[in-house]
């Protein structure tokens, strides 16, 4: 299943940028950055669950934002990308 995720994080204190760092970090190790806040996730129910709950537990929900878009399978029809950036295929080769 393919998830957006967006946040905005207030960086007014240094706990509000230690936990940008965090939101940033957790969401690289399970999905492909498109834009500065902006993540495409291509996981499992599963897999995606355990990523929204620790990104719940990171946030402030009083001051930060999070995001949620569920694409669903059928993701590819939902996606139109125009611009300078190159794009990825999800679903293509990963090289590590």
């Amino acid at each position: 299943m393919m998830v957006l995720i967006s946040y905005d994080v207030s960086t007014s204190d240094e706990k509000g940028k230690k936990r940008l760092r965090k939101v940033a970090k957790e969401c690289q190790n399970h999905a492909q950055r498109v834009q500065n806040s902006v993540f495409e996730a291509d996981l499992d129910y599963s897999a995606f669950m355990k990523l929204k709950n620790k990104l719940l537990s990171i946030i402030d929900e009083e001051k930060d934002s999070l995001r949620l878009y569920y694409l669903g399978n059928n993701w590819e029809h939902r996606i139109e990308h125009i611009g300078a950036k190159n794009t990825y295929n999800p679903e293509g080769v990963l090289i590590i």
